[in-house]
C-alpha cells in the first residue's frame, strides 16, 4: 500500500520503518526535515502534499496542537485528504480529539484515533497495542495495514474512547516506572547491588511489562529516548483533566505527574521516561 507518513519523532520514525520493512512505500512529512534523512520514502514539500496518491496517511504527533496545525494551516493535510482516511496515532487530549473527527469530516475525510500502547522497540517488532475509535467500515478496510505495526487491535467504537482508554493506561505505565524506580534506587542505598535488585523484582512483585522493557536502561543507565518524560507528563495531565471533567479524584496519577514535572527542573525532559530514576537515586 502506498500510504502518508507525518510525524517523525522516536515512535513515528520506528512506525514509519516498520511499514517499510513490510513492503508498504511511504510519502512523508517532517517539520524538522533532518528527521527525514536516509528514508526511503518520498520526502513531501507540506502535509498537504503527503496526500497525493496515498491511500491514506498516519499521523504521529506530539500533542493535540501539532496535529491541528498540520490539519488545518496553509498547505494543510485538510486541504488535500477529501475521501481519504487519516488514521492518528498521537495522544491526544480527550477534548480535542472529538474536534478532529469533526474537522474531517467536514474536509470529506474519515478520521480514525488510533492511540498506541507500546514504544521504540514494539513499534520496530510489530508488536504494538493500538486502540482505534471511528468510523467501523474504515477500521476494517485498513486493518490489515494496521495488523503490520500490532500484535493487539482494540476497536472501541465511539469517538473518544480509544484516547481516553490510552490516558487510563498511561497512569498505569508512569506509575509502574515511578515505583519501580523508587524500588531500585532504595535498594541501591540498602546495600545491595543494582542487577540483584532488578533480577528479584522480576521474579517478585516488580514482574511486569514495564520492568522487562526497561531492565537494561535501569541496570547500564542508558535512558536514550524510546518514550520521553515530557511525553508521559503531558499524557498524565490530559488524564487528570479527564478526571475533573468526571467529578473524580486522582490519588496515584497526580503525586506521580508532580515527579515527572520535576524531570524539567533537572533537564532530563526529553530523556527515556525510565530515567525518573535519577530523581530517586540523587535524593
Amino acid at each position: 500500500m502506498h500510504a502518508g507518513f507525518i510525524g517523525l519523532g522516536h515512535l513515528g520514525k520506528a512506525i514509519a520503518g516498520r511499514l517499510l520493512e513490510c513492503g508498504h512505500t511511504l510519502n512523508v512529512w517532517n517539520r524538522t526535515p533532518e528527521k527525514t534523512v536516509g528514508m526511503a520514502a518520498n520526502i513531501a514539500a507540506s502535509p498537504a502534499a503527503v496526500a497525493e496518491n496515498a491511500e491514506m496517511i498516519f499521523l504521529c504527533l506530539f500533542e493535540s496542537r501539532a496535529v491541528r496545525e498540520v490539519l488545518t494551516t496553509m498547505d494543510g493535510l485538510l486541504g488535500a485528504a477529501g475521501g481519504k482516511t487519516i488514521i492518528d496515532l498521537t495522544t491526544n487530549h480527550f477534548r480535542e480529539v472529538l474536534d478532529f473527527h469533526v474537522l474531517c469530516k467536514q474536509a470529506g475525510a474519515a478520521y480514525l484515533e488510533a492511540p498506541v500502547l507500546g514504544s521504540v522497540v514494539p513499534a520496530t517488532q510489530g508488536a504494538l497495542t493500538i486502540l482505534v475509535s471511528g468510523d467501523r467500515k474504515r477500521f476494517e478496510q485498513f486493518k490489515p495495514l494496521l495488523n503490520d505495526l500490532a500484535a493487539n487491535l482494540f476497536f472501541l467504537g465511539d469517538p473518544g474512547l480509544a484516547t481516553r482508554m490510552k490516558l487510563i493506561n498511561n497512569l498505569t505505565l508512569a506509575s509502574f516506572m515511578a515505583t519501580l524506580a523508587e524500588a531500585v534506587a532504595l535498594g541501591e542505598a540498602a546495600g545491595i547491588e543494582k542487577a540483584d535488585i532488578l533480577d528479584i523484582l522480576s521474579a517478585g512483585g516488580g514482574n511486569s511489562m514495564v520492568l522487562n522493557a526497561k531492565k537494561a536502561k535501569l541496570l547500564n543507565e542508558d535512558f536514550s529516548t524510546h518514550f520521553s518524560n515530557a511525553l508521559i507528563y503531558k499524557d498524565l495531565h490530559c488524564l487528570q483533566d479527564l478526571a475533573f471533567e468526571l467529578k473524580k479524584p486522582l490519588f496515584t496519577a497526580a503525586a506521580v505527574k508532580e515527579l515527572f514535572a520535576r524531570t524539567f527542573e533537572e533537564g532530563i525532559d526529553a530523556e527515556d521516561f525510565s530515567a525518573i530514576y535519577k530523581l530517586f537515586k540523587k535524593t
